[in-house]
């Protein structure tokens, strides 16, 4: 085979297999994409479904008043009492638990708490955050979006609800954004590889690779513990 030849079949496979790697990180872009929009729809729709109901109650408002007034005129003083305890229960529910200074983060908070109570996941929170963050609000939606979703699930998968718990912290920790996501599994596995996060996981493993991804564009820090019965994520961001 002449010299020629041999170096043009270098041209041509080293220009194939470039095509092919433009090809791939193409599609993965892609799929990224999709993913993060897909996730940005659901947090929206949990959002939007937290406004319409508390839009829902103020639209009551004034036929509230008027059945308190009717009560009233009619010295029923109990059904009066009833009716602002129950009215008291459903504004309790509507209510913004999570107020950490941040709107996108109480945002995510709110819904994700919302919905792990509807699980019957016990939840302790604390939270406070600066105004003003260098991490994107879609970036922090991938962060937290995904840990709450994963750990939530972990939770629901335990049958036993007295087993059940998420612990969430996040606060500034040496002028840094520490985030902690702390939640009961059933899972033993301690070595968690992408092949484990793509072959078990579904779209909960492809979100976790997406945390390690957005960790990494800010140059921060994140450690993941699976002791039996527990699964610890601890994050570090810059302000």
């Amino acid at each position: 085979m002449s010299p020629l030849l041999v170096s043009a079949i270098v041209i041509v496979f080293a220009a194939a297999v470039a095509v092919f790697v433009r090809r791939f990180i193409k599609s993965q872009e892609e799929k990224t994409i999709r993913y993060q929009n897909k996730l940005l729809k659901q947090q929206m729709d949990e959002i939007e479904t937290m406004y319409l109901t508390m839009r829902g109650w103020r639209h009551d408002y004034h036929n509230h008043l008027q059945s308190l007034k009717g009560h009233l005129a009619a010295g029923q003083i109990a059904e009066m009492g009833n009716y602002l305890k129950e009215l008291e229960q459903d504004l309790d529910a509507i209510d913004t638990t999570y107020h950490t200074g941040n709107l996108q983060i109480d945002a995510i908070l709110n819904a994700k708490m919302a919905m792990a109570e509807q699980e019957r996941v016990p939840v302790k929170c604390d939270a406070t955050v600066p105004p003003a963050l260098t991490v994107s609000e879609i970036d922090l939606c991938v962060i937290l979006g995904n840990l709450l979703d994963n750990a939530i699930e972990s939770c629901r998968k335990i049958e036993a609800e007295e087993e059940r718990f998420l612990r969430v912290y996040i606060s500034v920790l040496k002028q840094q954004l520490y985030i902690s996501v702390t939640n009961a599994t059933t899972e033993t596995v301690r070595q968690r590889t992408d092949a484990y996060f793509s072959t078990k996981r579904g779209d909960h493993g492809h979100g976790l690779r997406r945390v390690d991804q957005v960790v990494k564009k800010y140059d921060g820090w994140l450690n993941r513990q699976n002791e039996p019965g527990v699964f610890a994520t601890e994050i570090l961001l810059p302000l």
